[in-house]
């Protein structure tokens, strides 16, 4: 990614994880002054929104210490999964919280509908989310992110759990209005439905922080290892590219090396054929190496040592 691309998708991130922070605020204001729990828990699952754009930006210097940007060190790839636990313990307290008060509201069948200012709240911050949603789209689509799909998918997410407390307000204040006291039970009803949203939210904040880091550092130690062990095989000259892939339990390798630009084809085959039979075999959990065999060429002035019969004609055209 360029300087120019970085700067709209940088711009993007802190502004999607300011407007979740400020929906937040704005929800749960209104959810606490207005007797509206569904709101309350929409305004948790904008915290956990914003929780996740957090530890995603947390992971774009890492992407751009792969392509050559930046560089990072080791104290600050440890805090990424240090602050994905704290932020995913506050949310997880919070959901069980909010969980357990719609659960006893709804036992008790005492319940307070919400007032018509959280209806409008409601409608507000779905109308900024869409407005910023379609920003940011715009934003990392003009700069070819890779990060426009997961965009999408947070803002189905989202859109779900908005609708469900937009649902529960509104059936709440209609059932006040027509007297219908079943439609009270949507508000708390769809607090406890996004609860298990933001659990779920939490979950997957986990999994792709925490374990994708480790994950991430297990790849990049074993290729270093990998290249030391293709390096020692007779007849490897550099070992100029590795790439490690992993496949569920397994881990597919694609290597490409120099040899001596002088032996024949089939020696620089059995070559590449020990350095995969020794990969495979130092290491079990490997399933499937690719070698790529090149001639090896040290490059202008530089010559190679073995001499032939035309070498002393003169290059250049007389």
């Amino acid at each position: 990614m360029s300087r120019e691309q970085a700067v709209p998708t940088n711009s993007a991130v802190w502004l999607g994880i300011a407007n979740h922070i400020v929906l937040a605020a704005f929800k749960g204001t209104i959810g606490v002054l207005f007797d509206s729990r569904a709101l309350l828990a929409g305004a948790l699952h904008s915290a956990a929104d914003g929780a996740a754009l957090v530890c995603e930006k947390l992971k774009l210097p890492r992407q751009a210490k792969k392509n050559g940007e930046s560089r990072r060190s080791g104290a600050g790839k440890a805090g990424e999964p240090l602050l994905a636990i704290f932020l995913s313990v506050f949310l997880l307290m919070g959901s069980f919280q909010m969980g357990i008060s719609s659960i006893g509201e709804i036992s008790q069948g005492k319940i307070a509908p919400p007032g018509a200012l959280a209806g409008v709240a409601i409608v507000i911050s779905i109308a900024l989310k869409e407005a910023l949603f379609q920003y940011q789209y715009r934003q990392l689509r003009r700069s070819k992110s890779e990060q426009v799909q997961g965009l999408v998918d947070s803002h189905r997410h989202s859109l779900y759990a908005s609708v469900a407390v937009l649902i529960g307000v509104f059936g709440a204040m209609t059932g006040q209005e027509m007297g219908v006291p079943v439609l009270l039970y949507l508000d708390p009803a769809a607090s406890l439905l996004v609860s298990v949203m933001v659990l779920w939210r939490v979950y997957r904040m986990i999994l792709g922080t925490v374990y994708g880091s480790l994950i991430s550092d297990i790849q990049e130690e074993d290729a270093s290892l990998f290249v030391e062990t293709v390096q020692r095989v007779h007849g490897v000259i550099t070992v100029d590219e590795l790439k490690a892939k992993e496949n569920g339990h397994y881990v597919t390798v694609t290597a490409r090396i120099s040899v001596n630009p002088r032996i024949t084809v089939l020696e620089a085959n059995e070559i590449a054929t020990r350095a995969k039979v020794l990969l495979m075999t130092r290491f079990t959990h490997i399933s499937e190496v690719s070698i790529q065999v090149f001639p090896y060429d040290p490059g202008y002035p530089y010559k190679s040592n073995f001499e032939g019969a035309g070498d002393d004609l003169p290059t250049l055209l007389q």
